[in-house]
């Protein structure tokens, strides 16, 4: 269970309205590499981690990522609150309003509906994490180009603020494939699924049946 703070985990405050800058940013929303897809994406694969400490990590950073998701919804929702009609269609936005007026709806920079297969939780502590590293470097690349495109410092600043955490998640991920491979006695830590072949496990007391 969750315990919700009404304020968002970095203050958001867009002073002029730019529908075109929105079209970005909604990206890090609903777009392959953005917040939603991380969020769910580790929330998913906690169940199944083997090392608990790792599950618990899975836990916080996929609980961070809700918070991200809802400092770039702020981010949209302030750039665009004040938008009309013909805002909306000189700054290329139009496409979005018809469809959703002001209203905020997962998709990519390009228009693509968000869409659960951008992630995976495959039942494999050691694809998991890998597939979680590449992640959080794809999502930094997303705010390295925002930050190439967009100059206003009101938008920039928590944009730098969210590529900082997704560097420090890269490296808690990092961290926690060293944990998971510790907890593991063998020197191919490939040649198994630490998730589901308990026996390569440290203390397990089962015979290490070979998987070919």
């Amino acid at each position: 269970m969750w315990s919700y703070e009404k304020r968002l985990q970095y203050p958001v405050k867009i002073k002029e309205t730019n529908p075109k800058i929105a079209q970005l940013i909604i990206s890090q929303y609903g777009g392959p590499d953005g917040e939603l897809s991380a969020s769910m994406r580790y929330l998913a694969q906690r169940y199944s981690m083997p090392v608990k400490s790792v599950s618990g990590l899975l836990t916080d950073i996929g609980t961070e990522e809700l918070a991200h998701m809802e400092i770039i919804c702020a981010m949209v929702y302030q750039l665009t609150k004040n938008v009309t009609a013909e805002d909306a269609k000189t700054a290329g936005f139009d496409a979005y309003y018809i469809d959703h007026t002001k209203g905020l709806w997962p998709q990519a920079a390009a228009g693509i509906p968000f869409n659960s297969c951008e992630f995976q939780s495959k039942g494999d502590a050691f694809a998991d994490l890998t597939e979680n590293l590449a992640a959080e470097q794809k999502a930094r690349t997303v705010y390295d180009n925002l930050l190439r495109v967009i100059q206003e410092p009101d938008v920039r600043e928590p944009l730098q603020f969210l590529r900082t955490r997704e560097i420090v998640h890269f490296q808690r991920f990092g961290e926690a494939m060293e944990k998971v491979k510790e907890k593991l006695d063998s020197k191919n830590f490939y040649y198994f699924n630490p998730e589901f072949d308990t026996a390569f496990f440290k203390n397990e007391g089962a015979s290490k049946a070979a998987l070919i």
